[in-house]
């Protein structure tokens, strides 16, 4: 591969060549910032088609640009990539990466992969600052300073790709790294957010530069004295275990998973053990299960960017019986019910931010978890 840098225009858009650094400095032009808050969220590039971004939740393509060729593709690419990682796209292998702009105040996670059309890759951007977790959008203050305030058990922040765990668990860690002496170890595939100590011990961990696994991580992590442990995602049985015993004993435990709603994390949870050791599971997570969070990002009334919409499970006695005796359909009745305990329903938040006026009637619709939310907002469906 030829030798170039983010600063060499390889990429016909209108009548001028655009760099890579053209391409990214898109993420921070004022139009595209709400809050301080990125609306594009990432940028895609595939041989024969235009570079694409995703602004605000849909991906748009880069007006006037060409069609990408597999050469512009690696070009671009080329100057961020370690030799390491151009050595694994050679052998045809998929690459995750990371690449921090010198002098902005900018950094991105890579995905590099072959397909049908050719070496396409995926650039998401980083955000360099915190929110604070008053500005995550929490349907109650309560929800997050319980958080704040625990001193062990399992949290589980879910939701689909891009819905913004990642910034709340931040938000959490970076409140509790400000207001508690604590030692924190996170295991991270990659690290997304670089977070300040202040009172904390902060130590960040990276899959493939610092841990070969997030079980071996974890399992690590544990002989390390910590107070709170971020395991990025459970991807196996392995994980789940050991973080359901840290859990149990003494720990906060805080990760994420894919799904769309509190039911279904624990399900999906359940589900990664084997059926013979269903019951055992639920036992052991009626116990250690502090909290879940499911949150969906959602277009704001206004038009500027996007805002969290959440469903938030904090247990008690009554959902915790229905865990250890695998009764999940009746969680979200469960949820209505016990706004008292700090839960509530997706739904429910949806109604709340609706008649804020934060989120139109129409978009909220579309975005809910069953067919109840039209009753509860009156009216047609």
């Amino acid at each position: 591969m030829s030798h170039s840098t983010p600063f060499t225009p390889v990429y016909p858009v209108g009548d001028q060549r655009w760099s890579l650094e053209d391409l990214l400095g898109r993420f921070e032009e004022p139009a595209f910032l709400s809050a301080g808050v990125h609306r594009i969220s990432d940028l895609h590039l595939q041989p024969g088609s235009v570079a694409h971004y995703r602004f605000d939740g849909e991906l748009v393509p880069l007006p006037q640009a060409s069609d990408l060729d597999e050469e512009t593709v690696i070009a671009l690419l080329q100057p961020i990539l370690s030799e390491v990682s151009l050595q694994k796209l050679q052998r045809g292998e998929d690459v995750d990466a990371s690449w921090d702009w010198d002098g902005r105040d900018l950094s991105f996670r890579i995905n590099v992969f072959r397909s049908r059309e050719g070496l396409c890759a995926a650039i998401r951007v980083l955000a360099s600052n915190v929110p604070p977790p008053e500005e995550i959008g929490f349907p109650m203050e309560r929800s997050w300073q319980d958080l704040i305030s625990m001193q062990q058990g399992l949290v589980i922040v879910t939701g689909v790709t891009g819905s913004g765990k990642s910034t709340t668990v931040a938000s959490l860690l970076r409140r509790r790294a400000r207001d508690r002496g604590e030692r924190i170890i996170t295991l991270e595939d990659p690290i997304e957010y670089i977070l300040e100590g202040d009172r904390a011990l902060i130590s960040q961990r990276e899959l493939g530069n610092h841990l070969p696994c997030f079980a071996d991580g974890l399992r690590s992590a544990l002989r390390e004295d910590p107070d709170v442990i971020f395991v990025g995602e459970i991807r196996d049985t392995e994980t789940a275990a050991l973080a359901l015993t840290a859990a149990e004993t003494g720990h906060v435990v805080i990760t994420t998973m894919h799904t769309r709603d509190t039911r279904g994390a624990i399900t999906r949870l359940v589900d990664i053990f084997p059926s013979d050791r269903s019951q055992e599971i639920c036992s052991q997570l009626s116990f250690s299960l502090h909290s879940v969070v499911a949150q969906k990002l959602i277009p704001r009334a206004d038009g500027h960017g996007r805002r969290a919409a959440m469903e938030v499970m904090n247990c008690h006695g009554s959902i915790r019986h229905l865990i250890r005796s695998g009764k999940w359909a009746q969680l979200p009745g469960m949820l209505e019910t016990h706004r008292r305990n700090g839960c509530i329903t997706l739904d429910q938040h949806l109604k709340q931010l609706v008649e804020a006026g934060q989120i139109e009637r129409d978009v909220a619709l579309r975005h809910a978890n069953s067919s109840a939310l039209p009753a509860m907002l009156g009216g047609d469906s």
